[in-house]
């Protein structure tokens, strides 16, 4: 028996790609209140029943914006936990900036959440949402996991330690500091972080 045809067009990786393009460059230079998923979809140049089909909803498209920022930021283990960590913590600080001042004057504060806040309250607002944003977060803290696992086997952390709980550390206190206190993330702060966490969990 032959296989059943599958109905409608396949779908296009490329589109896929022009349309995040085009939403990062609208919420880049909008934010979340004045982005618009039919604007996105022109500039994309596809039409809208092409993006809804992919996203129906505005916060769906921006949550896979975000998703495809984390996939661009490498995460593999080179020997040095402690280098390793710096660096993958620095691109994501970075992110988290860049979507804190989303929309905003360049000139104004940076103690604003922006861009994230409005993720986790669409998140929490919506349960489809939140199964985007969550198998987002999974997926990724996977791949950081697994580097602390292989920092642990190789000697660099201690055998008790345990990779979730030690990622939770730092991970918890980026976003900590974004949503709730407002402080400034750099560099800095990413060693001081890096500094206290990793003091006790080295061998």
């Amino acid at each position: 028996m032959e296989p059943t045809p599958r109905r409608g067009r396949p779908r296009s990786e490329g589109a896929d790609a022009r349309i995040l393009d085009a939403a990062l460059e609208l919420l880049v230079d909008r934010g979340y209140d004045r982005f618009s998923v039919d604007e996105a979809a022109g500039r994309a140049g596809v039409a809208k029943t092409t993006l809804y089909r992919r996203w129906p909803t505005r916060d769906h498209l921006i949550v896979a914006v975000v998703a495809r920022l984390q996939d661009a930021v490498p995460v593999e283990y080179s020997g040095d936990v402690r280098a390793d960590l710096t660096r993958y913590l620095g691109e994501i600080v970075a992110g988290l900036n860049r979507m804190r001042r989303a929309g905003r004057p360049a000139t104004s504060g940076d103690g604003s959440a922006g861009l994230v806040a409005e993720v986790v309250a669409a998140a929490a607002r919506h349960a489809d949402v939140g199964a985007a944003v969550q198998a987002m977060f999974r997926r990724r803290n996977a791949l950081v996991l697994r580097l602390l696992e292989q920092a642990r086997e190789s000697g660099e952390l201690r055998a008790d330690v345990e990779p979730e709980a030690l990622f939770d550390q730092l991970a918890g206190a980026l976003y900590y500091r974004l949503l709730i206190t407002g402080g400034p993330l750099d560099a800095e702060y990413v060693d001081r972080l890096l500094a206290g966490a990793l003091r006790g969990a080295s061998a």
